[in-house]
């Protein structure tokens, strides 16, 4: 009996053990603890490796007050969430699998929103870059709304890189818009990361590429109407162009420049003469009128009785 209770300490004594070692962290260097789960006297060093995380807002979003049609107050809502009430979007980031999908449910849920369907879908862009993928689902979903007779309306706020600039191109022809200073570059398409295996199929990739490649410029040919041959030559190298240059080609069709007349401000303004050799306008160039100076009456002659009015003192 004396064995058998022995044997049964034992065994528990060594479960206790093994499940303290099983959570026991290990040691990085960053200090120990010194614990006797061993035999006697036998020590062990344990880390106190504390990983804390940062503490964090409960959303990044700004916040802004929204009020529907049919509510009498306003409740604080995303910014983003605001824009997409009013079917407006903003893309300002590159375009990867994750914004992909985001862009792609928000066109999505666009369309079945039932009460503003006859507005227009309005797309702001800000793409520094873009996989091919990602963007070619984004420009199928931008196909099959334009198809289904929604209204796109794509602006570029800065830059539309790569595939940016097709997704930009996408929207319906009249209603593709451009900031004064943005840009477009025009480039092509490579492998998305980094890609290993047998020759055979490194081979196969790149066909692969080069054929999506020579479907894109297609497509930008029938967006822009230029000719394939050209577009495949501007497309060797980076080509940017400037919003006036965008318009040209066919990427969009309006700058959006500033109306002055509309803010209140003459149309025709006097600003003056900016070149050199010629006197300037402006307020404080101009010379001071001359202090005119009191004019004395004349003396009168004696003997003159034709005025019988007041003589002013002093004046004889």
């Amino acid at each position: 009996m004396r064995t058998s209770s022995k044997i049964l300490q034992f065994l528990l004594a060594s479960v206790a053990i093994t499940s303290c070692l099983a959570f026991a962290p290990t040691n990085h260097g960053h200090g120990s603890i010194p614990s006797t789960l061993g035999g006697a006297g036998e020590k062990r060093s344990v880390a106190c490796a504390v990983k804390r995380m940062p503490i964090m807002m409960p959303t990044q979003e700004p916040m802004v007050p929204y009020r529907d049609s049919g509510s009498d107050y306003a409740s604080f809502i995303g910014l983003n969430s605001a824009l997409l009430r009013d079917r407006k979007l903003w893309i300002g980031k590159f375009i990867d699998d994750n914004a992909s999908n985001d862009i792609i449910s928000s066109l999505i849920y666009l369309t079945t929103e039932a009460d503003n369907a006859y507005k227009p879908v309005e797309l702001y862009l800000n793409v520094p870059g873009a996989l091919l993928r990602p963007s070619l689902a984004i420009y199928d979903v931008i196909q099959q709304l334009k198809s289904s007779g929604k209204e796109i309306v794509t602006t570029n706020f800065a830059l539309c890189a790569g595939m940016g600039s097709l997704i930009a191109a996408a929207g319906t022809k009249g209603k593709r818009r451009v900031m004064p200073n943005a840009r477009f570059l025009l480039q092509k398409t490579g492998i998305d990361s980094v890609f290993q295996g047998q020759a055979t199929d490194i081979a196969l990739e790149v066909k692969n590429v080069k054929t999506w490649n020579q479907k894109i410029i297609g497509e930008l040919s029938e967006l822009t109407g230029q000719p394939y041959e050209r577009i495949e030559q501007d497309l060797k190298r980076d080509f940017y162009l400037s919003s006036d240059e965008a318009v040209r080609y066919g990427l969009c069709d309006e700058v959006l420049l500033p109306s002055f007349g509309k803010m209140g401000l003459p149309v025709n303004v006097d600003l003056g003469s900016f070149s050199s050799g010629e006197d300037q306008k402006y307020q404080r160039d101009r010379p001071e009128p001359e202090e005119q100076k009191p004019t004395t009456p004349a003396k009168k002659k004696k003997g003159d009785d034709d005025d019988d009015g007041p003589q002013i003192a002093g004046l004889k």
